[in-house]
Order: C-alpha cells, then sequence, then structure tokens
C-alpha cells in the first residue's frame, strides 16, 4: 500500500491503498445503502439525491463506481485502515478491474480519505489523491462546507478517471 501523508493539514490527506493488507479487525459497521452513505449525518437530503445523480452518472459514462460515505466516528482505528475495510466490505467497484473509488469523510476527527481500487492507480495516483484533498477539498472543509468540499473531491475525480470512458465501450 503507498500512502501519501503531509503534515500540517487539519484533515488527513490522500492515500491509495489497493487490495493491501490490513490489521484483522470487525469490518466497520456502516451499511451500503447506495452511492452516498452519510452515517454522520452531515448532509441536506436534497444534496444527497443531488450528489447520487453525479455519481451514477460517472459510473454510467467511465463504469467505474464512486461511492462518497460519511462516518460519525473511526472507532479508535486510523482512517486508513476504517476506509480500506469499508471499502472491500461493500465491494465497490468491478471486481475483475479492482476499479472502484471512495471518498470517506470522518468529520469528528476531521479527517477524509480517498480509497482508489488498484485497477485505477494509474489514473489516480497517490499524488493526484493527494492534490485532489489538499487543493480542492480541504480549504472548503476548512471553511465548514461539506458540500463544496464533496463537490471538488468528485470533481477532481471524475477529471482523473473521464479518460477511462473510452474503456468502456470495450
Amino acid at each position: 500500500m503507498r500512502i501519501c501523508l503531509s503534515g500540517g493539514a487539519s484533515l488527513l490527506l490522500a492515500s491509495c491503498a489497493a487490495g493491501a493488507e490490513v490489521p484483522a479487525g470487525d469490518a466497520p459497521s456502516l451499511e451500503l445503502t447506495g452511492r452516498v452513505v452519510d452515517a454522520a449525518d452531515i448532509l441536506p437530503a436534497a444534496y444527497e439525491a443531488r450528489l447520487s445523480d453525479t455519481l451514477k452518472s460517472i459510473k454510467d459514462e467511465t463504469s467505474v463506481q464512486l461511492v462518497v460515505a460519511t462516518t460519525p466516528d473511526l472507532k479508535g482505528e486510523t482512517i486508513d485502515d476504517y476506509s480500506l475495510k469499508l471499502a472491500n466490505d461493500w465491494g465497490i467497484g468491478n471486481a475483475e478491474r479492482n476499479d472502484g473509488l471512495m471518498i470517506l469523510v470522518a468529520p469528528r476527527e476531521r479527517k477524509v480519505r480517498i480509497e482508489v481500487g488498484r485497477g485505477l492507480e494509474t489514473a489516480v495516483t497517490d499524488g493526484e489523491a493527494k492534490r485532489i484533498i489538499e487543493c480542492d477539498m480541504i480549504p472548503h472543509f476548512r471553511a465548514g462546507d461539506y458540500i463544496r468540499a464533496l463537490d471538488a473531491g468528485v470533481a477532481g475525480l471524475k477529471a482523473e478517471i473521464k479518460p477511462l470512458a473510452n474503456r468502456k465501450a470495450a
């Protein structure tokens, strides 16, 4: 697993964890109920619906499944371990291509992570995931604007995977 961290940010930065081994433990107790799982209850319902539509269009255009999730807490785990367990438990993306993406926000711990399946590591590199979080998302999180932060994160990931749209036809 390759991890990209930058000190000093109020939110944990990005990493691309692709099928890495995680210490034994129970999987997080969140259920995958849709493209947006707001277990921390920080997003208005109307925004969740709009974001879900955006994530569906990304799936339709690129065949990449992107899920946005929030959690009320990390249950004492690092966001790295928690998000990897969650993504694996949910089975995000195509199993053969290992091409799932997840943005996880833990507002109480002030952490965010982008989880990238191994099949997308060339499209969404560690550096790109880190840049999306540091440059596109964190300024909005610091201002308390979760909606703009998530929109910026989704837009950044979409830009990285958009070239994969041609792959869908293959």
